[in-house]
């Protein structure tokens, strides 16, 4: 039976979108639970409610319990848009946090937060620690979000925040993130949790993480910078594209332009090259007119011939 391409696809997605979801319950589950570190969104509320039950309710199955809701809420203001990627994203996050800290039935042998050269690097190189939660949380949303799966929790709140009010989706899932770690400080102060660190330096330890996720989360869905857009503007623009096309075999583009300031039409040179060609290209402009004004911008996609395709 010959599987459609569509078909592929999207079990190629739910694969990632599985793997994805392993690869942050790892850093969740292994390495920021217990450094009391929060990330903030459904999973550092549930972290927090995790610490004011002192420990006696697992996260993974709390983060469930507050996705309900918020999934339930986001398909009738939003629609099928939040559909079965979302269902399997956030219970698969969920379960698996469980699963490797130990708390599901049949399965608490795992815990693996409890193994050895997880708690000598606990205990005696914290950053280094809260590095391996942020790096693999980002990495792991990233997949998530690559492959159109979504974890629900703020990303749900955030949509309806838009259609609802007009605020930005980034701007609502700080403003979340925010009230939740800072909420997550407070508990750790008033329950006396904080032992390795203050609360205080938790609590900013959290935003750090969350800078560091959000980085790799763009990084992973758009690419890490791969290629290069320059843009030429010289009188000597006939010469410039012709050196791109002998010397380093790339395609020019020739635009037609005007300069304000002087009122005078001229051709401007619009290519693509690789990082490693960014100052072979400088040196041919230099050598051809030295005062040739020169825009290099960093593009995460290209198709085309000459340039690999991203997944």
């Amino acid at each position: 039976m010959k599987i459609s391409k569509k078909t592929r696809h999207q079990i190629r997605d739910y694969i990632a979108i599985t793997i994805g979801a392993f690869v942050m319950s790892v850093g969740i589950g292994v390495f920021l639970v217990d450094a009391k570190v929060v990330p903030g969104g459904v999973s550092g509320l549930a972290m927090t409610v995790h610490y004011f039950s002192d420990y006696r309710i697992p996260v993974g199955l709390m983060m469930w319990v507050f996705n309900i809701p918020l999934f339930i809420w986001g398909l009738k203001e939003l629609g099928s848009r939040f559909g079965i990627r979302t269902f399997i994203g956030f219970t698969l996050n969920s379960f698996f946090i469980d699963l490797l800290r130990g708390n599901i039935p049949g399965f608490r042998f795992i815990a693996l937060q409890k193994l050895d050269a997880i708690q000598n690097l606990y205990n005696n190189d914290f950053i280094l620690t809260v590095l391996f939660g942020a790096v693999l949380l980002g990495i792991g949303l990233g997949i998530v979000f690559k492959f159109r799966g979504t974890t629900a929790g703020s990303d749900i709140a955030a949509a309806v925040m838009q259609k609802r009010f007009g605020w930005k989706p980034g701007q609502a899932i700080m403003f979340i993130d925010f009230l939740v770690i800072s909420f997550a400080g407070v508990v750790l102060q008033l329950k006396g949790l904080a032992v390795v660190k203050p609360a205080l330096t938790l609590t900013l330890y959290a935003f750090i993480l969350l800078f560091i996720s959000s980085r790799l989360i763009d990084a992973i869905i758009e690419g890490f910078d791969y290629a290069k857009a320059a843009i030429i503007i010289s009188p000597k623009s006939k010469e410039i594209g012709e050196a791109i096309m002998d010397e380093m075999s790339r395609g020019a583009t020739s635009l037609k332009g005007r300069g304000l300031y002087k009122n005078v039409d001229r051709e401007i040179i619009y290519t693509v090259i690789t990082r490693k060609e960014t100052t072979l290209l400088t040196d041919i402009v230099k050598e051809i007119d030295p005062q040739a004004f020169v825009i290099i911008n960093n593009v995460h996609e290209v198709l085309g011939e000459g340039f690999r395709r991203r997944v």
